[in-house]
């Protein structure tokens, strides 16, 4: 028996949880990128929707599903204005929802990214970043000062040849990936100076990224929590290379913690240090009417399962909504989705499944 089948207590908690893409721009162009789901706008503005591609362009940016997901938008910057905080209290009004997090591109490139937390704030939600770092040091004070409650920074190396070898290769240079990792680390200064909650993100392709994970958890692991994500396209091999990482480092599990309504996973860790470490992975979990009669609805090419609802914002158009980044044809605009049985049917989902999964959790010997 390995670790990760070693019987541990688990934790159920509900999904209230909105992602909102806030800017498309990135610093980086990771081979491995889905942006969202949504096309590279500066590669696309020239292109009818037909013709939307997510191969590299001017930016050597890419958008990993865009060839199949019928992606009908360019996603625009959302302002710190009124019509944000109007979208929130709609998406709010019409599901349970007490966190926001922001998502790119880059959040940190965003002009205002305080204010975008402000006015989230100002709703009484949490609010949490995912970022590569690249501008955090500049933009965490504003936004700590404004109520940040976390930001999740996804680490790629701790070398300028790791960081180079998965970005385009416009962006492949050393001294240029070297500029990014010290970013990086000011970053996670910044975070800890300013008291924000903050953690690594690494996603972990197969054994051969063993070394790299062991070494970002030696050169981060003092000052934030290391998160290992299972990658979306290698998810039998991903999973062995996390769990030679636990074996290394002799880490333990504590607990396990399933996200209801969503395929959003995780178990923790407690290192022989004290510190905390975490696997997350990907449950097979779909809507039962949204994803019932999806080409993509097998064990192999659903690779993210239902994830939770994402805000987004089209190039002179609407707020849309979106529940899936391998299936962009099924956003639909804002006013349309809280009106919708789509959101009548992920609130009861989100429902029936926190009733279903606290039910199991509380029997004797439960493996969820």
């Amino acid at each position: 028996m390995n670790q990760h089948d070693l019987p541990v207590p688990v934790t159920v908690v509900a999904d209230r949880t909105l992602r909102v893409k806030v800017i498309d721009a990135c610093g980086l162009a990771c081979t491995f990128c889905h942006n969202e789901g949504t096309p590279v706008a500066s590669d696309n503005r020239s292109r009818p929707a037909s013709s939307f591609t997510g191969a590299p362009g001017r930016t050597g940016r890419v958008s990993l599903y865009l060839s199949t997901n019928g992606a009908g938008f360019l996603p625009e910057t959302i302002k710190a204005d009124p019509d944000f905080a109007l979208a929130l209290a709609a998406v709010q009004g019409s599901l349970p929802t007490d966190e926001v997090h922001l998502t790119g591109g880059e959040p940190t490139l965003h002009p205002d990214l305080p204010g975008l937390v402000r006015i989230a704030r100002h709703m009484g939600l949490r609010v949490g970043i995912t970022s590569n770092g690249e501008n955090g040091a500049d933009v965490l004070p504003g936004c700590a000062a404004e109520g940040l409650d976390r930001i999740n920074l996804s680490v790629f190396g701790t070398t300028p040849q790791e960081l180079a070898a998965v970005q385009a290769e416009r962006f492949g240079s050393p001294g240029l990936a070297q500029r990014k990792l010290d970013a990086l680390h000011s970053t996670v200064e910044a975070a800890v100076r300013c008291g924000v909650k903050t953690s690594a993100n690494i996603v972990i392709p197969d054994t051969s990224h063993v070394d790299r994970v062991l070494r970002i958890v030696e050169d981060f692991g003092r000052d934030v929590v290391v998160r290992m994500l299972v990658s979306l396209e290698d998810g039998g091999r991903s999973l062995a290379a996390m769990q030679e990482v636990v074996d290394h480092l002799g880490a333990v599990p504590e607990r396990r913690i399933i996200t209801a309504g969503t395929s959003d996973q995780r178990t923790r860790y407690r290192l022989p240090d004290g510190n905390e470490l975490y696997a997350k992975s990907i449950r097979p979990v779909r809507l039962p009417e949204t994803c019932a009669g999806c080409r993509f609805n097998n064990d192999r090419d659903c690779q993210e399962g239902y994830y939770g609802v994402r805000l987004y914002r089209a190039a002179a158009g609407p707020f849309m909504v979106g529940v899936c980044i391998q299936r962009m044809d099924l956003c639909v605009s804002l006013g349309s989705f809280v009106m919708s049985q789509l959101c009548r049917e992920v609130s009861t989902f989100r429902e029936k499944e926190m009733a279903r999964l606290t039910a199991l959790a509380t029997l004797p010997g439960s493996v969820l």
